[in-house]
């Protein structure tokens, strides 16, 4: 299996020639993190696919499209009209050139070569931005998993192979420079489903295409060959669309360690299994994206899948259910597109894509995703700092019975001494409070505030505060598993069949806001600490400096680890050694490091295992001050 990929990987040339391994702990000076595309905030628009499955046609993209001009929606930013699975009708022969729908999309018809440019030319008239969906395999996920579903490619096996396989060079020049789209959601059924011993592969539909994707195995994914199909898309895109802004989305669902990387190749990616309009279903996305504040940056950003709000556990019959959905994906600087039939809006729901407030906390310029103040099974309080210094706070319930939360200044690093002012984006209500509040909060109700107080540090950030601009360029995890605090719930497609949900999205033990690797406590030879960023040893994070002064740190093993193994601590600065602490081991009390960071503007956090053991490196109490 392995030798079937390596060539695979090879033939499509994925892979360089071998040559001597980098030290992926030395300096760089500068950000690794993608920044090509046009995604400084989250994305934000609609999509075809949770409102009309594959039965998507011209006339109700453009409905949605015209809503969104009519509700004044684009005002607040949802400007991407995405048109998912179910446009395409085949891949012509011999040429391999894409054919759309035309009865569908009657626009395209213009002679032997449909074409969408008269359909993308009429939104950006609107002024609106197009998107187009295509799989980075052979076939799409409607053909492999749903093909009860309606518009399926029609034709022979080569004509039905309309994914991105063997013709990215091709499909990607047709959709951006001839087509003129200006997003692409690119999904992985077809390098995950078609296996030799496929029923669909067996009756002769399609071809076998080894799976480089296994979505219960880390170990039986060929990480660097998914990552190398995806980087061509990436390169590709960057060939066509010119000068232009665009966006790309990877459709992996957490799977390949994508985790790790995704955020250095797209502008989103996926880090759940398809989102649905049920309650434990929302949380088990939700989940995805909880601990993965440091993954997530202006240009490249979580994506726990499409908003439900209006169907379902999420209808006007459920304001409160629907009012939490929207609130968290805000907060977690989700991309916000609308899964909705806008034709259907109802004033209710545009209260809700209407909130303001909310839209501002997503697309704040600081892109700080939120960061897990408390956690529990029940409740979670998120804190995020914005870009004018104030504080975005969500306190959600969970559960289906009302329970009261404690929120305290600490939660929010503003001096509890202090009035802490909050205003309710839902309600628009004002207060205040001193040291700690108590809200009481309805079954699966989501209390969002703005917040503003003292803050703790007065002539600075902590790191933690700062998620957007700080990059595990190398995170340490050696042996990626799947995370197990993500909620389990059946699956629609798969009810109580079999044995159950499966952990199975990887990168358990990444880096962390204000906790240790894996969640625990931060903590170095008994002392507690709640502010810092904790990540394995054997890892280097990128700090976007912007105008501090001063960089300060406790350095330590964190108490999470084991009795064996020592780390070394540096600090550089645009390539240049800062500080380097002595070798640290269990039970050694923290140690204070700084450096003077006065015009650098990438400072590098490396924590190094000098011997061989890897364990927890807690940069406790980090920060950059003036």
């Amino acid at each position: 299996m392995i030798r079937r990929l390596l060539l695979a990987g090879a033939a499509l040339g994925l892979f360089a020639t071998p040559a001597l391994a980098a030290d992926p702990l030395a300096a760089t000076g500068r950000w690794s993190a993608n920044t090509d595309g046009s995604a400084p905030t989250p994305p934000m628009g609609w999509n075809s696919w949770n409102a009309f499955n594959s039965d998507v046609d011209e006339e109700k993209v453009l409905a949605s499209a015209q809503a969104l001009l009519d509700t004044g929606l684009v005002k607040l930013g949802y400007r991407y009209v995405n048109i998912d699975d179910g446009w395409w009708l085949k891949r012509r022969q011999p040429d391999g050139r894409m054919l759309i729908r035309t009865d569908h999309f009657p626009s395209a018809a213009t002679g032997r070569d449909p074409s969408f440019r008269p359909f993308t030319d009429r939104l950006h008239a609107m002024g609106l931005k197009a998107g187009i969906y295509s799989d980075i395999g052979r076939n799409s996920c409607g053909q492999i998993y749903t093909p009860d579903f309606k518009n399926q490619p029609e034709g022979t096996v080569a004509e039905r192979e309309i994914g991105l396989y063997g013709h990215i060079d091709q499909d990607i020049a047709l959709y951006f420079r001839d087509w003129n789209f200006d997003f692409i959601k690119v999904d992985a059924c077809g390098i995950r489903g078609l296996p030799a011993d496929a029923p669909r592969v067996r009756s002769g539909l399609y071809r076998a295409l080894p799976p480089l994707v296994d979505m219960q195995s880390l170990g039986g994914s060929d990480v660097a060959g998914i990552r190398g199909l995806y980087q061509q898309v990436g390169g590709a895109i960057r060939r066509y669309a010119g000068d232009r802004p665009y966006v790309f989305s990877l459709c992996l669902w957490g799977a390949g360690d994508v985790r790790a990387w995704g955020k250095d190749v797209g502008n989103s990616s996926r880090t759940s299994d398809d989102i649905q309009p049920i309650w434990t279903r929302m949380l088990t996305n939700f989940d995805t994206v909880t601990h993965r504040a440091l993954y997530a940056h202006p240009g490249s950003w979580n994506d726990p899948d499409m908003l439900f709000v209006g169907t379902g556990d999420f209808d006007t019959a459920h304001p409160v259910e629907a009012r939490s959905h929207f609130s968290l994906w805000a907060m977690l600087n989700a991309p916000l597109i609308i899964g909705y039939d806008l034709r259907k809006l109802t004033p209710e729901l545009l209260t809700i894509f209407g909130n303001a407030d909310l839209v501002a906390l997503n697309q704040d310029a600081a892109g700080n995703q939120a960061v897990l103040a408390y956690d529990s099974d029940d409740v979670q309080i998120f804190a995020k700092t914005l870009a004018d210094g104030s504080k975005g706070v969500a306190i959600f319930n969970r559960t289906a019975a009302p329970t009261k939360a404690v929120l305290t200044a600490d939660h929010l690093k503003l001096l509890p001494s202090a009035d802490v002012r909050l205003h309710d984006l839902w309600s628009k209500a004002d207060s205040r409070f001193r040291g700690e509040t108590t809200l009481t909060l309805a079954p699966h109700e989501t209390r969002v505030f703005r917040a503003s107080g003292t803050r703790r540090l007065a002539n600075g950030l902590y790191l933690s505060e700062q998620t957007g601009r700080v990059n595990p360029a190398v995170d340490g995890v050696a042996t990626p598993q799947a995370d197990p605090t993500i909620h389990h719930s059946p699956t629609p497609w798969g009810g109580t069949r079999g044995t159950g949900d499966h952990p199975q999205y990887g990168g358990w033990g990444g880096a962390e806001a204000d906790r240790a690797p894996y969640g625990k406590l931060m903590r170095v030879a008994g002392r507690e600490y709640d502010t810092g960023i904790g990540i394995l040893a054997n890892s280097r994070l990128e700090v976007r400096n912007q105008g501090f002064t001063r960089f300060s740190a406790q350095v330590g093993v964190n108490d999470s680890g084991q009795k064996a193994g020592k780390i070394t601590f540096e600090i550089w600065g645009d390539g240049q050694l800062l500080g380097r602490s002595p070798a640290m081991a269990f039970g050694t009390p923290a140690a204070p490091m700084q450096a003077d960071v006065r015009g650098v503007a990438i400072v590098e956090l490396v924590a190094r295992a000098s011997d061989g053991a890897i364990q927890p490196a807690t940069w406790a109490e980090a920060a950059l001050s003036r």
